[in-house]
């Protein structure tokens, strides 16, 4: 079955502590993939900051809510337990426990000056954890910039475009110096061929360039007229990059020729000027923090 998402691991996980008994938190993560018949493949399954298992994240966020709420107490790092408000929630029997339940203990919303305020996450529909929430949100914003990058791109002088790859190459490693790379693109006029840049900084090996503005799909023709301009040159490596796309005739043409060719479209542009930070700036920052497990070492 699939990952049960935190808030529906909230009943199950106050059931576990039912007995009163005092459990390390590993103990009822292992009682509840039991529970659930999780798999060994979806035990492993990470977040996607791989950080941490999905489904130990899910209960211990779990865990924190209930915690929050009064039902279940920490009297010693990693081991939980019971209270006696747990105890009575579970003698009503609840068909389930969420966030929206939850909001009837006012210990739940209740900040440390004691005015009473919304919990971190308050929409019972709700079902994935903050980490993954902040993750999704942090790929959205992603996405939105890359077709704004892209609307941007597809604006400049195409001289702009020629160097605006140049420092997305540089950036990510290829080339000698700017200078060199900048003589190097732009310059050889070769057929399909729109520069020459090196593959690493002592000049091991050479790619070949085609950076062009299009608004309409690049099809195959053109990328086997950069593939026989490579063949030209006794080129055995080439990117072709273009603010549009590609037909998938084009991107299968390129998987079944000896030349190592890298079709880069607007979007894969755009998302690799962000992850280089080429045309892009850091709006905010936000730090994730834990505990730090050595301050807390009593010798």
């Amino acid at each position: 079955m699939a990952i049960p998402d935190f808030q529906s691991l909230m009943l199950p996980t106050l059931n576990v502590l039912q007995s009163g008994d005092e459990l390390p938190f590993k103990q009822v993560v292992e009682t509840l993939a039991k529970e659930f018949n999780l798999t060994p493949d979806e035990l492993a399954e990470m977040l996607p900051s791989r950080r941490a298992p999905t489904f130990y994240n899910r209960v211990a966020w779990a865990k924190f809510y209930l915690k929050k709420a009064g039902l279940v107490s920490q009297s010693k790092r990693s081991f939980l337990s019971i209270t006696t408000e747990g105890k009575k929630i579970l003698s009503s029997k609840p068909a389930s426990i969420n966030i929206k339940f939850l909001e009837q203990f006012p210990e739940f919303i209740k900040e440390g000056n004691g005015k009473l305020s919304q919990p971190a996450v308050v929409e019972a529909e709700i079902t994935n954890t903050p980490e993954e929430v902040l993750y999704s949100t942090f790929q959205s914003i992603n996405t939105v910039l890359a077709e704004d990058l892209i609307d941007i791109v597809k604006t400049c002088s195409p001289s702009f475009f020629e160097r605006l790859v140049v420092e997305l190459l540089l950036a990510m490693g290829y080339g000698g110096s700017r200078v060199e790379a900048g003589r190097a693109i732009g310059q050889s006029g070769d057929g399909g061929i729109d520069g020459i840049i090196d593959e690493d900084k002592l000049g091991l090996d050479s790619i070949y360039i085609q950076a062009k503005r299009w608004e309409g799909t690049v099809g195959r023709p053109e990328i086997q007229k950069f593939v026989g301009a490579l063949q030209g040159n006794r080129a055995h490596k080439g990117v072709f990059i273009t603010t549009s796309n590609f037909t998938k005739e084009a991107q299968e043409y390129v998987k079944n020729i000896n030349n190592k060719v890298v079709l880069i479209n607007g979007f894969s542009l755009a998302r690799l000027m962000i992850e280089n930070n080429v045309g892009v700036s850091v709006a905010a920052t936000y730090e994730v923090k834990k505990i730090d497990s050595d301050y807390f070492v009593d010798e």
